[in-house]
C-alpha cells in the first residue's frame, strides 16, 4: 500500500505568527496548540505538516536601522524556504512593523514589499518537483487606536493599517495568490492595540484552515 505524502505549509510571518502575548515581551509566547499555527495543524490533521517561522520584528524586506538586518523578511526567507522544501503552500502574514514611524510606509508600498516575496518564492520554486508551491498572503488585523507605550514607535500606523487589507488583496489578485483578511474573523488585543489574543488565534487558525482546504488540492 502506498504511504499517503503529508502536505507542508510553512507559515512565515512576524510576533503575531511566533505568538507574542500581547502587552508582553518577546519571549511570552502562547502554547503551540494555542497559536494559529498550531490550530491550523490540529484542524488539517496528521496528512499535514504546519511549520511556523514567526519572528517579532519581521518586516517584508527592510532592515530595522535599530533592531537589525536579522528582522528583514526578505533576507531570511530564501533560506528557509531551501531548508523546509519541498512546500505545498507558504502563508505569509506580515506588514504590521512595515508601518513603525521609522520606515514611513505607505500601505501601497507594504504590499509592494510582500509581492517581492512572492516573486522571491516562485523564483526559487520550492514546491514539490521544483514547481512552484501556492501563496496565501494574509493582511493582518487592523491596529486599534489605542496602542500603549507602542505609540511613539507606531505614530500614524492605526489608519495605515486599516488599508492593507484592500493593497494586499489588489497585490494577490495581480499576482494569482490566495488572499486572506484576518480582519475578518479577529482583532487586535487592547493590551497592546496590534498582537492578538488566543481568542483571536483560535478564530484564525479555524478561518485559515477552511481557507487552506478551499485550495483544492490533487491527490497525493
Amino acid at each position: 500500500m502506498e504511504e499517503t505524502v503529508a502536505r507542508t505549509v510553512l507559515c512565515f510571518g512576524d510576533s503575531n505568527t511566533h505568538g507574542q502575548v500581547p502587552g508582553r515581551g518577546p519571549l511570552d509566547r502562547y502554547r503551540r496548540e494555542q497559536r494559529w499555527g498550531g490550530v491550523l495543524q490540529g484542524l488539517l490533521g496528521p496528512n499535514w505538516q504546519v511549520i511556523e517561522e514567526g519572528l517579532s520584528g519581521r518586516t517584508t524586506v527592510h532592515d530595522d536601522p535599530i533592531e537589525g538586518s536579522l528582522k528583514n523578511g526578505r533576507i531570511y526567507l530564501r533560506p528557509c524556504l531551501q531548508s523546509h522544501a519541498p512546500l505545498d503552500l507558504i502563508i505569509i502574514m506580515l506588514g504590521t512593523n512595515d508601518l513603525k514611524r521609522r520606515f514611513n510606509m505607505p500601505p501601497s508600498e507594504v504590499a509592494m514589499g510582500i509581492g517581492c516575496l512572492v516573486h522571491d518564492i516562485r523564483e526559487l520554486s520550492p514546491g514539490r518537483t521544483g514547481n512552484d508551491p501556492e501563496i496565501m498572503i494574509v493582511a493582518p488585523p487592523p491596529m486599534l487606536e489605542d496602542l500603549k507605550e507602542w505609540e511613539s514607535i507606531f505614530s500614524g500606523a492605526q489608519e495605515k493599517s486599516r488599508k492593507l487589507a484592500l493593497e494586499f488583496e489588489i497585490m494577490a489578485d495581480s499576482l494569482e495568490a490566495h488572499f486572506f483578511d484576518a480582519g475578518t474573523v479577529c482583532q487586535c488585543s487592547p493590551a497592546d492595540g496590534f498582537h492578538i489574543d488566543e481568542d483571536a488565534h483560535r478564530l484564525l487558525g479555524e478561518a485559515l484552515a477552511q481557507e487552506v482546504l478551499a485550495i483544492g488540492w490533487p491527490d497525493a
